[in-house]
């Protein structure tokens, strides 16, 4: 199969790219989906059904195995849909040039799909044989899925807990694994052993002879490292991983992974020299695997795909991935928020986003799973958890659940988010004879959380104006901070002629290289860090980090040399500013070094 397209659309929340494949695939375009809110893909599929015209029987909580089944249906359901629209656009391309005009516009110039459709209309050729070449080459875009594998809350009945493959992302996974898509889940967050393991009871998941595998995994990564062990820990169980998914830890949207201080330019660089050394040895690891278990050992070594996500935002940065680090596809999050074609946002937040600079866009500790969290200042969710601190009655009535995961006050565990924990921890806070200061400071750890498992969903309840009196109507997002410099709304042509270099929508001059924005985030870190250094005694940590990022910079020189004629116009001012950040990056070494942890 072709491939059509260098770029895909990366999760986005839980519902800003809930169905994005029913309006980017038909048009070739990889996405992916979140399977953390089945409440909502059920809501969404009586409304799709309704639509496009098929039957529906609704999947009530009091069905058993109900996750996993909304999940399959909702996803076969998105199946058959863009199967519908890809159907209708072979047939209509000789007979309507309107829809395959737009097909055709959406690929780079450079595609020989798109060239090769160009000189068949010309050609005075056999009409049928033409059809047949439609047929077999105007190819949907990939309907991929996310899970995040933290996110694996238990499930009871009643007090009974259920066996582990109930829950929540083991149920996300068999919804995913039962349905009818060949494509991919993308596991994001770090590994899960079993999780990893509960994969192997899923036929769709093995290759046959030729190599081909139905159900394909695709790791979210930081570093090669990680990429190693999880690839071996899975070819171990005969499974394979058909791509690495290279996440810039500070620079995407959504949770923020920091790694230890390793940046993303000699991450991929890592990943460009040792990539056949890691085919190799996970290939072997799985073959072994294989006969151990008298399955089908493909007769040739797999496949594996790189991509890269997190702050790009031109097509020069777009084309140096692909050329340089050798990516097979790159990540463009963000951007696709200020695309209604492709995502839903509602207008309220949609308008903040457009407004939002810099300062608008910043890493809070609101998640309730205790990581860094991408947020959008002023986002109508945290106007609503202000309000409810003001009238003394802090937290979220937690009416979904998906992230009650902190388990100090029972098994069933509670969202940190949630009116009932955060009840409790100030119960506790009272009983601890605290200085004003002090009692401030720690309510606001306990407060500030938000319940995100609903914030990130209602605006695609929103925008196809469903039902929200569950939910309610406030909004959380989380852009990166790259969208700073995307300040209007956008198309589904207008971006996509923006990947492809053919326009060029950021009107600001100042916009940061993503490597250089990329590298002033990670020392922004490290320089907050080493300020709490005598609190978290993390000096043996920030040492390696500021070593690893110190290590990058000189990488970096080199890097940007080696590409001069890409960033010609900007190249001494940038090899100027990372002579900056190396004296600078040398100055916190020597406080780390001083301090007295």
């Amino acid at each position: 199969m072709s491939k059509f397209h260098s770029f895909h659309i990366p999760v986005l929340g839980i519902g800003f790219s809930v169905d994005t494949p029913i309006k980017v695939a038909h048009l070739g375009v990889d996405s992916v989906v979140s399977l953390s809110d089945d409440i909502l893909l059920e809501k969404l599929r009586r409304m799709y059904c309704t639509k496009f015209k098929f039957d529906y029987t609704e999947i009530t909580n009091k069905m058993s195995d109900y996750r996993a089944k909304r999940i399959t249906s909702y996803l076969n359901l998105m199946n058959s849909i863009i199967d519908q629209k890809i159907q209708e656009l072979r047939k209509n391309a000789f007979n309507s040039y309107e829809e395959i005009t737009d097909y055709l516009a959406a690929l780079p110039s450079s595609s020989s799909i798109k060239q090769k459709f160009q000189e068949i209309l010309k050609a005075k050729i056999n009409l049928s044989d033409a059809k047949l070449w439609i047929q077999d080459n105007l190819l949907k875009g990939n309907i991929d899925v996310n899970i995040m594998t933290k996110v694996d809350r238990e499930n009871f009945d009643g007090d009974t807990p259920l066996p582990i493959e109930f829950n929540d992302a083991h149920a996300a996974l068999r919804g995913f694994a039962q349905s009818k898509l060949k494509s991919s889940v993308v596991f994001s967050a770090g590994m899960n052993p079993r999780l990893y393991s509960y994969i192997t009871q899923f036929e769709d998941f093995y290759p046959d002879i030729n190599g081909s595998i139905n159900k394909k995994i695709i790791l979210k990564v930081s570093d090669y490292k990680s990429a190693l062990i999880q690839g071996m820990f899975l070819a171990k169980k005969g499974i394979w991983v058909s791509e690495y998914r290279i996440e810039s830890g500070l620079n995407c949207g959504g949770h923020a992974f920091a790694t230890k201080g390793y940046l993303i330019g000699p991450i991929l660089e890592e990943f460009k020299t040792k990539r056949n050394d890691l085919v190799q040895t996970v290939f072997s690891l799985l073959t072994n695997a294989l006969k151990q278990v008298n399955r089908i050992v493909p007769s040739s070594v797999l496949s594996v795909k790189i991509s890269a996500q997190g702050g790009v935002g031109t097509s020069k940065e777009h084309e140096l991935l692909l050329n340089y680090y050798n990516v097979d596809s790159v990540g463009w999050g963000t951007p696709f928020l200020l695309v209604p074609e492709a995502t839903n946002v509602d207008s309220a937040t949609l308008n903040k986003l457009i407004e939002s600079t810099e300062k608008d866009l910043y890493l809070s500790n609101i998640s309730p799973l205790g990581v860094p969290f991408n947020n959008l200042r002023g986002n109508t969710k945290d106007i609503e958890k202000e309000r409810f601190i003001d009238k003394g009655r802090p937290g979220s009535a937690c009416p979904k659940k998906f992230l009650a995961l902190n388990k100090e006050y029972g098994d069933k565990g509670l969202c940190t988010a949630s009116r009932q924990y955060q009840n409790l921890k100030i119960k506790e806070l009272e009983l601890d004879n605290l200085s004003p200061e002090e009692h401030k400071i720690k309510l606001n750890t306990i407060v500030e959380k938000t319940c995100l498992c609903v914030g990130l969903g209602t605006s695609a309840l929103l925008e196809n104006k469903l039902d929200t009196r569950t939910e309610g109507k406030a909004v959380s997002i989380c852009p990166g901070p790259n969208l700073a410099y995307f300040s209007k709304e956008m198309t589904l042509s207008e971006i996509t002629n923006h990947i492809y270099g053919k326009i060029n929508v950021i009107t600001r001059t100042d916009r940061p290289n993503m490597f250089m924005k990329e590298l002033s985030l990670y020392y922004q870190h490290l320089k907050k860090s080493i300020e709490n250094i005598e609190v978290s005694g993390q000096k043996k940590q920030l040492k390696l980090f500021s070593k690893n990022l110190n290590d990058g910079i000189i990488y970096y020189y080199d890097m940007f040399k080696q590409n001069k004629r890409v960033f010609e116009h900007e190249l001494s001012k940038i090899l100027d500013e990372l002579t900056s950040y190396k004296n600078e990056v040398e100055i916190l070494t020597t406080k780390i070094e001083e301090s007295k942890v």
